[in-house]
């Protein structure tokens, strides 16, 4: 069982004792410290969040713990109950709010659960005002509220359906064509609340849908992240039903994977590349993605005319160096799409209608629209250290190894070779170094992997 407390958000899974799991106390105690930070960086007494979960099956206990936790401090809760994380985050300015709290693990298992902390711009706190929340709750530094001052719950169900018109009014989603192109979609939410919103946005775009696993129960019928090896339902009943294409998201809803007609994965890495051809062809510009992140999304930036640049891995990273060298797009290679146009966070409902609409406009088949984009393959490793070892000291021998080459210390330490490349990253919370490895096939980029894992055994001597 464990808890995770970091500057984004605390994380763990549900039962057991406190301060080892998520559990109730946990809960309330990290709601109070981001709660109490509020409070002192708005300088209001009462405060407004938006608070929405996704259908996990812990989701309504620790909501309403979290709400009623605000509540104590004499905090007014906007409670969207069932919603996505890119939901919650759109809501945030339109409700005119100080904050917002996403109760969600993302793509991890069923039993975990965390809360993802939002400013009142809807944008995930950066690394300062995350160690502030986390000082507060190791202190148990809370200042509630007297009887006369306790705060609000007000319930308000109507976010997604606004998210969706937020995403078909946008300049460059054009429901009409997609609905002339009469298409027909697969979709497999994992049982969360992708199975509200995402059937419900291609419905009103015109498109056939065909659902798969969109029952908001939280009983996730495969293992959540979108990845091909967990997606075999869904390509058996693509090439079953005929359809022009599968989606996938995870269980928040800020994770976007195609399928294409033949049953084939379209490459998680490939949604952001896929909408960054179709904004930019629209919207000249610059693009961004964190280091860990395919070379194919400078290669189509560099057709438009445009600069990529690569931040440090975490969204907060990506939309800090979005809004540094005015991205017209950006987001992450796991299928992560944040377009500035609507709001900086990784939206699932946002990358749909785009890559719709592109698709639409090209007049040609899912795979034939991947085939048309630059091939590269990845792999993902990891070495097991000794504890006591200095990963810093292993690092810097491994760039000292490659200082001839292009290298970036950002974030750990990427080498970029003319047809790869190289990442190795740190953990935060246990001795293994990440390595990420891209190439023109499968089988250079698992062998740049293991040379790289050969090398840093050496400088290491394990």
């Amino acid at each position: 069982m464990t808890l995770i407390k970091s500057i984004s958000g605390i994380r763990g899974t549900i039962g057991g004792k406190v301060g080892d799991n998520l559990t109730p106390i946990d809960a309330v105690k990290f709601a109070s410290a981001y709660g109490s930070w509020l409070k002192a960086e708005t300088g209001k007494n009462a405060p407004t969040v938006v608070v929405g979960r996704d259908a996990r099956i812990s989701g309504a206990m620790i909501q309403q713990l979290v709400m009623n936790g605000l509540v104590g401090l004499g905090i007014h809760v906007v409670d969207l109950g069932l919603s996505t994380t890119p939901t919650v985050e759109v809501a945030v300015p339109m409700e005119k709010a100080d904050g917002g709290i996403i109760l969600t693990a993302s793509h991890n298992p069923k039993q975990w659960n965390a809360l993802k902390l939002l400013d009142g711009k809807g944008e995930f706190l950066n690394a300062e005002n995350g160690k502030k929340i986390l000082d507060i709750a190791e202190n148990d530094d809370y200042d509630f509220a007297e009887v006369d001052d306790l705060g609000s719950i007000t319930e308000n169900d109507t976010y997604i359906d606004k998210h969706i018109e937020e995403v078909l009014n946008l300049s460059l989603v054009n429901s009409n064509i997609v609905k002339e192109a009469g298409f027909k979609v697969v979709v497999d939410a994992v049982n969360s609340t992708g199975g509200i919103a995402i059937p419900e946005l291609l419905k009103r775009m015109g498109v056939e849908v065909v659902e798969l696993y969109c029952e908001p129960n939280g009983h996730f019928p495969h293992n959540p992240e979108p990845l091909k090896e967990h997606l075999t339902d869904l390509s058996e009943l693509v090439v079953k039903e005929k359809a022009d294409l599968g989606l996938t998201v995870d269980p928040d809803v800020d994770r976007l994977a195609f399928m294409s007609e033949d049953g084939e994965m379209f490459g998680e890495e490939y949604t952001l590349v896929a909408c960054a051809d179709y904004v930019l062809g629209k919207t000249p510009g610059n693009t961004v993605s964190n280091l860990s992140s395919s070379r194919a999304l400078r290669d189509v930036t560099e057709k438009h005319n445009g600069t990529y640049a690569a931040s440090a891995v975490g969204e907060v990273n990506v939309v800090s160096l979005m809004k540094a060298n005015k991205a017209v797009i950006g987001g992450e290679g796991n299928g992560g799409i944040i377009y500035p146009e609507l709001h900086y966070g990784r939206d699932s409902l946002v990358g749909v209608a785009l890559f719709l609409t592109h698709l639409a406009e090209k007049k040609c088949s899912v795979s034939e629209l991947r085939n048309g984009y630059p091939s590269y393959f990845m792999s993902k490793n990891k070495v097991q250290l000794t504890p006591g070892l200095d990963v810093d000291a292993i690092l810097e021998g491994f760039h000292n190894k490659h200082a001839y080459e292009k290298v970036s210390t950002v974030d750990g330490v990427k080498v970029d070779f003319s047809d790869s490349w190289v990442h190795l990253r740190k953990s935060n919370t246990e001795p293994i170094i990440r390595i990420y490895t891209e190439a023109l096939s499968q089988e250079k980029a698992d062998q740049l992997a293991n040379d790289t894992i050969a090398t840093l055994k050496e400088i290491a001597r394990i």
